[in-house]
C-alpha cells in the first residue's frame, strides 16, 4: 500500500509539473512569435538584418518543437496516472497551478500538502517497511527470536535533526561509505535459541544464515534510503532557492533587453540571448521543484509510510 501511495503521488506530481512546463512553453512561444512578427516587420522595412530574422525564426521553431514535446510528456504522465488509479482522473485534479504565472512567482501548491520533516524521528518507524517485515518473517520461519534479532541488527537512533536534516547518528552509520553499525559476536547467540535442536542440521544452519543476511541487508537498505532522501531534502531546498533568485533576475534581464531594443539602444541578439536564458532557467526551476517534491515522496516511502507511528 505504501508503495502504491508513493507511486500515485509521484506520478501526480509529474503530471502537475508537465502542466506547468506546458504552460511555460506556451507563454514562451507566444513571446517568440511576437518577437518574430516585430523582426519581420523591421526586416521588411530595412531596419534589421536577415540574420536577426533567421534567428527569430529559429527560436520560434525551437519553442514549437518544445511545445510538442511537452504535450506528449503530459499525455504520457496522464496515462500513467490513470493506469495507477484504475479510473479516469477527475478534471479538478488536472488544473495546472497558476498557469499564467512565471515559475519564480507562482506558488507551489503541491508543497502545501507535503508536510515538513519533523526533528527527532525515531528509527523504529522503519519497522513498518514491507521489506523489513518480510525479512523478519523469514527469521521467524527459521525459528529466530525476533526481539533478539532487532537488538542485534537494528540501530535505535533519531533519524532527523533540526529542519528535517539527517541526524549525526544517522550520518555516522555510513562513514567512509560503509555500514558503521557493529555488534559483538555474542549478540548473535540468543537469536536462534529456539532452534537449538536443529543446530546439527546443515540445511537449517544455512537457512538461518541466509535469513540473517537478508534481514541485515533490508535494514541497511532502509537506513541508506532514508539518509539519501534527507540529504536531498537539505540540498534541493538550497538549490531551489538559488534558482528562484536566478529566474527572477533573468526575467528582469529579458524585460530590460526588450525595452532597450525597442528604444534602439540594444541589439536584437541581446533580446534573443535573454529570452533563451530565461526559458532555460525557468525550465530548470520547474524540474528542481519536481525533484524536491518527489524526493519527499521517496522519504515517505523510505520511512514506511510517513512521519507518524501507526
Amino acid at each position: 500500500q505504501t508503495s502504491l501511495v508513493a507511486a500515485v503521488t509521484s506520478t501526480w506530481l509529474s503530471l502537475q509539473s508537465s502542466d506547468q512546463l506546458l504552460s511555460l512553453t506556451q507563454r514562451t512561444l507566444a513571446t517568440r512569435e511576437d518577437s518574430l512578427r516585430l523582426t519581420k516587420l523591421r526586416f521588411d522595412n530595412g531596419a534589421t538584418s536577415a540574420l536577426d530574422l533567421r534567428q527569430a525564426e529559429s527560436l520560434t521553431a525551437a519553442a514549437q518543437a518544445s511545445l510538442a514535446q511537452q504535450q506528449r510528456q503530459r499525455a504520457l504522465d496522464l496515462n500513467a496516472l490513470t493506469l495507477l488509479v484504475g479510473q479516469p482522473i477527475p478534471g479538478n485534479l488536472l488544473v495546472p497551478d497558476q498557469p499564467t504565472a512565471s515559475p519564480a512567482q507562482s506558488s507551489n501548491s503541491a508543497q502545501l500538502w507535503l508536510s515538513d520533516v519533523p526533528a527527532g524521528l525515531p528509527s523504529d518507524l522503519l519497522e513498518r517497511r514491507a521489506d523489513i517485515r518480510q525479512a523478519e518473517q523469514q527469521l521467524i520461519a527459521a525459528n529466530a527470536n525476533i526481539g533478539a534479532a532487532r537488538a542485534a541488527f537494528f540501530p535505535r537512533i533519531s533519524l532527523t535533526a533540526s529542519a528535517g536534516t539527517a541526524s549525526n547518528e544517522l550520518s555516522g552509520l555510513f562513514k567512509d561509505g560503509s555500514w558503521g553499525f557493529t555488534l559483538a559476536p555474542q549478540a548473535l547467540l540468543p537469536i536462534f535459541d529456539a532452534g537449538r535442536n536443529q543446530a546439527s542440521l546443515d540445511s537449517a544452519r544455512v537457512g538461518r544464515e541466509i535469513a540473517v543476511a537478508q534481514y541485515e541487508k533490508a535494514i541497511q537498505t532502509a537506513f541508506r534510503e532514508v539518509s539519501d532522501a534527507l540529504a536531498g531534502q537539505a540540498t534541493l531546498g538550497e538549490q531551489l532557492r538559488a534558482q528562484q533568485v536566478q529566474a527572477t533576475a533573468e526575467a528582469e534581464r529579458f524585460r530590460l533587453a526588450e525595452l532597450r531594443y525597442r528604444n534602439g539602444v540594444a541589439s536584437f541578439l541581446d533580446v534573443l540571448d535573454a529570452q533563451r536564458s530565461l526559458f532555460a532557467t525557468e525550465q530548470a526551476l520547474l524540474q528542481t521543484r519536481l525533484t524536491q517534491q518527489q524526493n519527499q515522496v521517496a522519504l515517505y516511502k523510505a520511512l514506511g509510510g510517513g512521519f507518524d507511528r501507526r
